[in-house]
C-alpha cells in the first residue's frame, strides 16, 4: 500500500473549480464575464505543451523499434478499431435521437444567421485532406498544432534516427530528455488547473446563462444519455475482447476526463491523458502514436453528435427522414467524420453539409448554437475516452500490455 496523500486529488480540485465556475457565474455574471482570460491562459499553456511533448515522444518511441512495418501495423490496427467505435457511436446516436424524438415541439428561432451562413459555405475535400498529411515546412506544422503533419513528419524522423545507429544516438537521448521535461513541465500547468476550470466555467454560465438550458434540455439529455450509453457499450465490447476491466482505466483518467469536459479542448487533456496511459501499463511509442492519431480519425464523441444532430433538425421542421435515408446518411457521415479536427468549426460543418445533401434546412443549426457549448463539454470527454480505450486496445493486440502489468495498474489504482 503507497504512503497515504495528504490533501486533495487534482480531480477533486478541479471537480471543485468546475461547481464553484458554474456557481459564481450564476450568482456574479457581471463579474464572471471578466473571468475570461484565466481559462484562456490555462488553455494556452496546455497548447504550449502539445507539440514539444508528442513530437520529441514520438522519436523516441519510434526509434526505440526503428520499424516502418510495426508502425504499419499499429496504424491498421488503430484504424480498425476507430471504424468499429466510430460506426457503433453512429448507431447509438441514431437510435437514442429516433427514440427520445428530442426536436418534437422545439420553437423554431432565427440564432446567428452568420455563423450558419459560414458553416453552409464550407466543405470538406478529404482527397486535399490525405495529400496535406504531409507537411511541406515542419516548423510551420507545429505553429499551427497540425498533429498529423507533425506525427507523419516524426515518424519518418523516428525511423531515420534509429538507421543511422550510434550517431543517432545523441538525437534520440535529446528526444528522450525533451519528453521527460515536458511531462514535468505538464505536472506544474496542471498545478492551476482548477483555476483555469474556474474562471473558464465561470465566463461560460455568466455570458450563457443557465436559463439557456431549459428550451432544449431533452437535446442535452439525449446526448448526454447518447454518450453514455456509447461509453458504456465500447468498455463492455473492449473488455470481453482485449480481457482488460476498463473501468479500472476510467478511473485512472478521472482528471484528464474531467479536464477534458470543464474546458471543452482536447487538447487540454492530451499531455496528461497521455501520462495517464504510461502508468497504466501501455508503451511510450503505443500512446504517443495511437492517441494523436485518435485526435483525428477517432472522435467518437463527434460523430455521435453530428448524427443526433442531423436527425434532431428534421423533427424540429417536421420533415419526414425515414430509418433508410438515416442509414445513407450514417454512412456518409461514416466517411465524412474522417480527419475533420483539424478543421476549425468541423462539427459544425458536418452537420451543415450532411443536412444540405439531405434536403434539411441548414438554418435548424441556429437551434443549437445557444446550447453547443454544453454539448461541447460531453463530446470533448467521450472523445478523449475513447482515444484513450483505443491506445489500450491497440497495445493488448501488440501483446505489449501483459496480464502482470494490468495486475499492477489495478493495485496502483487502488492505492491511490
Amino acid at each position: 500500500m503507497s504512503e497515504q496523500k495528504k490533501g486533495l486529488g487534482l480531480a477533486t480540485q478541479i471537480f471543485i473549480g468546475l461547481i464553484l465556475g458554474i456557481a459564481f457565474g450564476y450568482f456574479f455574471p457581471e463579474y464572471g464575464k471578466n473571468l475570461k482570460p484565466l481559462g484562456d491562459a490555462f488553455i494556452r499553456m496546455i497548447k504550449m505543451i502539445v507539440v514539444p511533448l508528442i513530437f520529441s515522444s514520438l522519436i523516441m518511441g519510434i526509434a526505440g523499434t526503428g520499424d516502418f512495418k510495426k508502425l504499419g501495423r499499429l496504424g491498421g490496427k488503430a484504424i480498425l478499431w476507430f471504424e468499429f467505435a466510430t460506426t457503433l457511436a453512429l448507431v447509438v446516436g441514431l437510435v437514442v435521437v429516433n427514440v427520445l424524438k428530442p426536436g418534437l415541439g422545439v420553437v423554431i428561432t432565427n440564432g446567428n444567421s452568420d455563423a450558419i451562413a459560414e458553416a453552409a459555405k464550407k466543405s470538406i475535400n478529404h482527397i486535399d485532406m490525405l495529400v496535406n498529411l504531409i507537411p511541406t515546412n515542419i516548423i510551420d506544422a507545429m505553429a499551427r498544432q497540425d498533429m498529423l503533419q507533425i506525427i507523419v513528419f516524426s515518424c519518418f524522423f523516428g525511423v531515420a534516427a534509429a538507421a543511422i545507429g550510434k550517431n543517432g544516438r545523441p538525437v534520440i537521448d535529446f528526444a528522450t530528455t525533451v519528453a521527460n521535461v515536458m511531462f514535468k513541465f505538464t505536472h506544474y500547468v496542471m498545478l492551476l488547473a482548477p483555476i483555469g476550470i474556474f474562471g473558464s466555467i465561470a465566463y461560460t454560465v455568466s455570458t450563457y446563462g443557465l436559463e439557456m438550458l431549459f428550451p432544449l434540455g431533452k437535446l442535452i439529455l439525449s446526448l448526454y444519455l447518447a454518450l453514455i450509453i456509447f461509453i458504456t457499450l465500447v468498455i463492455v465490447i473492449a473488455s470481453i475482447t482485449v480481457r482488460v476491466n476498463f473501468f479500472h482505466l476510467l478511473r485512472a483518467l478521472k482528471e484528464p476526463l474531467i479536464l477534458a469536459f470543464s474546458t471543452a479542448a482536447s487538447e487540454a487533456a492530451l499531455p496528461i491523458a497521455m501520462d495517464k496511459l504510461e502508468k497504466f501499463g501501455v508503451p511510450k511509442h503505443i500512446v504517443t502514436f495511437v492517441l494523436p492519431l485518435g485526435y483525428t480519425f477517432n472522435l467518437d464523441g463527434s460523430t455521435l453528435y453530428s448524427a443526433l444532430a442531423v436527425v434532431f433538425i428534421s423533427q424540429v421542421y417536421g420533415m419526414p427522414f425515414p430509418i433508410e435515408t438515416q442509414v445513407l446518411m450514417l454512412i456518409t457521415l461514416m466517411l465524412s467524420t474522417k480527419g475533420i479536427a483539424a478543421v476549425p468549426g468541423a462539427s459544425l460543418i458536418v452537420i451543415a453539409g450532411t443536412a444540405a445533401a439531405f434536403g434539411l434546412p441548414v438554418e435548424g443549426i441556429a437551434i443549437i448554437l445557444g446550447v453547443d457549448r454544453i454539448l461541447d463539454m460531453a463530446r470533448t470527454a467521450c472523445n478523449v475516452t475513447g482515444n484513450c480505450i483505443a491506445a489500450v486496445v491497440v497495445a493488448r493486440w501488440e501483446k505489449e500490455l501483459p496480464d502482470d502489468v494490468l495486475q499492477i495498474a489495478y493495485k496502483q489504482d487502488y492505492d491511490d
